[in-house]
């Protein structure tokens, strides 16, 4: 059985300086991560009411690999099913993002609206590896995420998959001043979003790895976690021109095209999900059948992750 990580090893993982920390979380990770996507799949009856066996056995999923696949045991087509789900693990704050609905839920389907067509999701086009959230200012960190499968389209629309820790343990591994570099407060920026003249989100600038660091010295739950903003998609994104952070960026690209056993794929059928502390995942071009209703998939965002 997976092991949960004392919290003060945890919280020094990542501290560069630590060495000792790090050995004993990387061992740890290793050892209990997963040789195959079937080890993190969960049979649930009804994701608005999760018994203590179903709950369990996600959060124990999501120790593993920060991310759980679920299976419903019935049909599931209310969007506030990904909200409910949510509140098994104390996610409650909903990132209310562009085109979601007022309670912060997302409809991500093809639109026939012009605007809204332009962002990829809710179009047919292939989605390249990235985290949710990434344009979001730094206190407004998207750590869970919930994709839930409503309808799938006909043909395609595969999900690639990666914790985003086994990322971190490939790169420092290679070489800490990589890690050094993604962690710089400047590394990344995403320039503003600007729609017939109006900006309606400023430029964000920000590391791509980051840590909830303790509070007045106080160690809780949230505490300590490594997270990850990232997008592979060249026409948002402006990095800085060092040359570590450079090589950081194409060991990264080169890691996320490779065929490295910490890479899942799957394709979620009606009434399956994946919940997630907002690993890497990319999404493949799909097609619907003429006259059907199309692929819909629910997306909740949450501030919260799950521990």
């Amino acid at each position: 059985m997976p092991q949960s990580q004392p919290k003060n090893i945890l919280v020094n993982a990542f501290d560069l300086s630590d060495d000792r920390a790090y050995a004993a979380w990387r061992e740890q990770k290793i050892a209990n991560f997963p040789k195959s996507l079937s080890d993190l799949m969960v049979e649930i009856d009804n994701p608005s009411s999760l018994s203590e066996i179903e709950t369990t056995a996600i959060r124990r999923a999501c120790s593993r690999a920060n991310m759980a696949i679920y299976t419903c045991g019935s049909e599931t087509a209310d969007k506030t099913i990904v909200a409910d789900l949510g509140r098994h693990f104390g996610l409650h704050n909903l990132d209310n993002n562009l085109y979601a609905n007022d309670e912060g839920i997302s409809e991500l389907q093809v639109s026939d609206e012009s605007r809204q067509f332009e962002y990829i999701p809710y179009s047919n086009k292939a989605i390249s590896w990235h985290t949710d959230g990434y344009y979001n200012p730094l206190d407004r960190k998207i750590n869970t995420m919930v994709l839930h499968c409503v309808r799938p389209a006909a043909r395609g629309g595969e999900n690639a998959l990666m914790d985003h820790e086994m990322l971190y343990i490939l790169m420092r591994d290679e070489n800490p001043q990589y890690i050094e570099a993604l962690m710089q407060p400047d590394v990344m920026t995403i320039p503003a979003n600007i729609e017939n003249g109006v900006e309606i989100r400023p430029e964000q600038t920000g590391p791509v790895f980051s840590t909830s660091d303790p509070v007045d010295g106080s160690v809780s739950d949230q505490a300590g976690h490594l997270h990850m903003r990232y997008t592979a998609r060249t026409r948002s994104i402006e990095w800085k021109q060092d040359k570590t952070t450079l090589s950081a960026v194409k060991m990264l690209e080169a890691l996320l095209a490779s065929d490295s056993p910490a890479i899942f794929r799957h394709r979620l059928s009606a009434d399956q999900g994946l919940i997630c502390n907002n690993i890497l995942h990319t999404r493949s071009a799909f097609e619907d059948e003429a006259g059907s209703s199309g692929r819909l998939v629910y997306r909740a965002r949450f501030s919260e992750r799950i521990v």
